[in-house]
């Protein structure tokens, strides 16, 4: 089994259940697929036997939930050791992880929690990056998350601590641009002071997903990460502004919840081709 490099105008989905057969039987248009790794992690069975399938016709994006990269507590051991046995099964294009935590005291959770952005929290983050990629023999590609609360304990802002982490350890950054905009939405922020951050050699990978939208307890517009609808217009504007900026990055359209038949997310991915080929192009024009 071979992975080969998809471009960098490389357009990919999420891999659902529901579409699984049908992207055996008719392969699809896109370039790559993105399975989260702690869907995969058992010794066997028939959704291995389906992945071994598809990934011998696409490149596939391990996408990690489960590390608690910004955990308080050391990372755990045995989760490591399963993850380390799928990349070398399916030996991916990239593994990411998100800059979250998602355990504490034994206890795991479903969500990505926020962190403070500070120097002693910077040396952990980077501590645990340096185990995962020595253990997985590979650079991981971080991801920033989307929040809703802030730290007073923070002494840098997202972009810079971003930066720094990706200086530190060597690994990538996967930007997400649906939570650059939900975070900068909610926190009364520039989305653009984030992208204008990060240094462009270490972004590897565009992600763009849907939101909901709410009120905060003061009456504030207050954006969810919910992977359940549709891209936003005002996330297709920042990806487009960003591809101008960085150039263009092999991107995957995220859908979890609301899921459409296969042929909406397809089309979906063509909508981000198309702005690749563009960028490409105004960049060699200009």
């Amino acid at each position: 089994m071979t992975t080969i490099a998809p471009p960098a105008a490389a357009v990919g989905i999420g891999l659902k259940t529901q579409h699984v057969q049908e992207v055996i039987d008719l392969e699809p248009t896109l370039d790559f697929f993105e399975v989260h790794a702690e869907n995969y992690m058992g010794g066997g069975g028939p959704m291995l036997r389906q992945l071994a399938r598809i990934r011998e016709r696409f490149p596939l994006s391990i996408h990690g939930v489960g590390l608690s990269i910004g955990g308080a507590a050391p990372l755990d051991q045995g989760h490591l050791d399963r993850l380390a046995t799928l990349l070398q099964r399916f030996e991916p294009r990239w593994f990411s992880e998100h800059l979250a935590w998602s355990s504490h005291g034994g206890a795991f959770y479903n969500d990505l929690m926020p962190l403070p952005y500070n120097a002693q929290t910077l040396v952990r983050v980077c501590d645990h990056i340096d185990q995962v990629q020595a253990a997985l023999r590979r650079p991981l590609l971080l991801e920033n998350p989307s929040t809703y609360v802030e730290f007073v304990a923070s002494t840098m802002d997202e972009g810079n601590f971003l930066a720094e982490v990706a200086q530190r350890t060597g690994c990538g950054l996967l930007l997400d641009l649906n939570n650059a905009y939900i975070s900068a939405v909610n926190h009364g922020r520039d989305p653009w002071d984030l992208i204008a951050a990060l240094p462009a050699a270490a972004v590897g990978e565009f992600h763009l997903a849907g939101f909901a939208e709410d009120c905060d307890g003061a009456g504030d517009r207050l954006l969810i990460d919910t992977h359940g609808a549709p891209v936003a217009v005002a996330v297709w504007d920042l990806y487009r502004r960003t591809l101008r900026h960085l150039g263009p990055r092999p991107t995957l359209i995220e859908r979890d919840q609301a899921i459409p038949p296969l042929a909406i997310l397809v089309a979906e991915a063509e909508c981000a081709r198309s702005a690749l080929v563009d960028a490409a192009a105004w960049l060699e024009a200009a």
